[in-house]
């Protein structure tokens, strides 16, 4: 079986359809007070950014060097489609985890060799490469567990092959948190505990780890520890719904802890949302009560969107005061009515948090908010826009009613830069998928491929 994990990948495509970026400290996400970063190339990550990191610490350790661009869900579509695409050609039954991770487990490889292995990754990563331009770690192994810590560390760009006889030896050797399952809370609850390695949680009880772990993810986790692992590779159907949760050890009793909590349950869930290439029109909010009982609201939008600030506005709108309905323990966000068709809103007003104050951070996108005559939303950087001298570009920055744009794409190479009075600039929005310069026909297909 073999896991697959495109490298640095939102960031790698910003990089291919940009190519001036090629080799610099790239960061994807929302640049905004509450902007998260969804992907950091390697030259990002050589800081100490990574994904999940809130965008502002990932400025910070960057420095003035970083190129903060927002999300291009479309484009990353359509490439993973037609990087999916590449591996089932390889390996006809494959399952998508995201945009840019899948197992697979090609019948031709069963009883192979560990060269029969590594043969069929470098095929398979050279048939990406020379498609699509992107590099891909591979990671063999008995199991999904041992194939997904191995592609981990094959990265970047790299391939690893586990050998079935000392995969139990490799396995067990492992920091605990390398086990896929094991989080932050479960890691220090385990840390508390002496449990280091796999090795030490595989040698607990199977009382122990229930006591630990919970009776219905600990047993599952012990066995992955020691090794066992029989989850076959199986074709995903789309979730009905994405959310985050988190159970806290005192309850909160005031509005102003659940607001820091539904902030925080937003984002999780939004992370998984970018993930998940999907835009979502309804907001769940989820309360735990002290006495075990659940309260659930809902707020649907006008349109569905993946813009944070929207759905944060949405599940704010809707949670209940703690002095109201009693100490709350857990606190959820979900999102819902998930479609691949988004659009902004045309009113976004309408979708704002009326409680919120005049901080810039608590204000929706697209509600305008008075800064003088010097405003230049209307092309903010990393917009895709056409010229009809220079083709196709895209917004590096702007300013005092100027905006400089740098016209290339994945066909060009690097590009030049050109600054223009907005007044008079004849940009108009382009097309994102321009900047790959597929055929057409290629990409209609991939919009229209399901990769997950």
């Amino acid at each position: 079986m073999f896991h697959i994990d495109m490298d640095a990948f939102f960031a790698s495509v910003e990089q291919l359809t940009r190519p001036t970026l090629a080799g610099r400290p790239v960061l994807v996400g929302g640049s905004g007070g509450r902007g998260v970063v969804a992907g950091a190339s390697y030259e990002a990550r050589a800081f100490g950014a990574r994904s999940a990191m809130p965008m502002h610490q990932a400025r910070r350790l960057v420095g003035q060097s970083a190129v903060v661009l927002p999300p291009r869900i479309d484009v990353y579509r359509v490439v993973s489609a037609r990087v999916f695409g590449i591996v089932r050609e390889f390996a006809p039954v494959i399952e998508t985890l995201s945009f840019d991770e899948a197992f697979g487990e090609p019948t031709e490889l069963q009883g192979a060799t560990v060269d029969d292995a590594a043969d069929f990754a470098r095929s398979m990563r050279a048939a990406i490469r020379d498609t699509t331009g992107l590099a891909a770690s591979v990671g063999f192994g008995t199991g999904k567990q041992i194939a997904k810590i191995a592609s981990g560390l094959a990265k970047p760009d790299g391939l690893r092959v586990i050998e079935p006889s000392r995969q139990l030896e490799f396995l067990q050797e492992l920091p605990v948190r390398k086990l896929w399952g094991i989080g932050p809370v479960s890691g220090d609850r385990l840390a508390r505990l002496g449990v280091e390695t796999i090795g030490d949680l595989a040698a607990m009880s199977d009382a122990e780890v229930a006591s630990v772990l919970g009776g219905t993810v600990g047993p599952a986790l012990h066995q992955l520890a020691k090794g066992i692992d029989h989850r076959p590779v199986a074709e995903r159907a789309s979730a009905k719904q994405i959310s985050a949760e988190s159970t806290f050890a005192t309850d909160i009793i005031d509005l102003v802890g659940l607001r820091a909590a539904v902030l925080a349950a937003a984002a999780d869930a939004h992370r998984r949302l970018i993930d998940d290439g999907r835009g979502a029109r309804t907001v769940v909010v989820k309360l735990r009560r002290s006495d075990m009982s659940v309260l659930t609201r809902s707020s649907t939008l006008h349109a569905a969107t993946t813009d944070l600030d929207v759905l944060t506005n949405a599940a704010l709108k809707v949670m209940l005061d703690p002095s109201e309905i009693g100490p709350i323990r857990l606190v959820g966000v979900g999102y819902a009515g998930l479609t691949d068709v988004r659009q902004d809103s045309l009113f976004p007003e309408l979708d704002a948090d009326p409680t919120a104050g005049t901080d810039p951070v608590d204000v929706p996108r697209g509600v305008q908010i008075p800064r003088g005559p010097d405003r230049d939303d209307d092309l903010p950087t990393g917009t895709d826009v056409r010229h009809p001298d220079h083709g196709h570009g895209w917004v590096q920055g702007g300013g005092h009613g100027f905006v400089t744009v740098r016209f290339e794409t994945r066909e060009t190479g690097p590009g030049r830069t050109r600054n223009f009075r907005l007044a008079a600039s004849g940009l108009t929005r382009a097309d994102p998928l321009d900047s790959l310069g597929w055929d057409q026909d290629g990409d209609d297909a991939a919009k229209n491929s399901d990769t997950r």
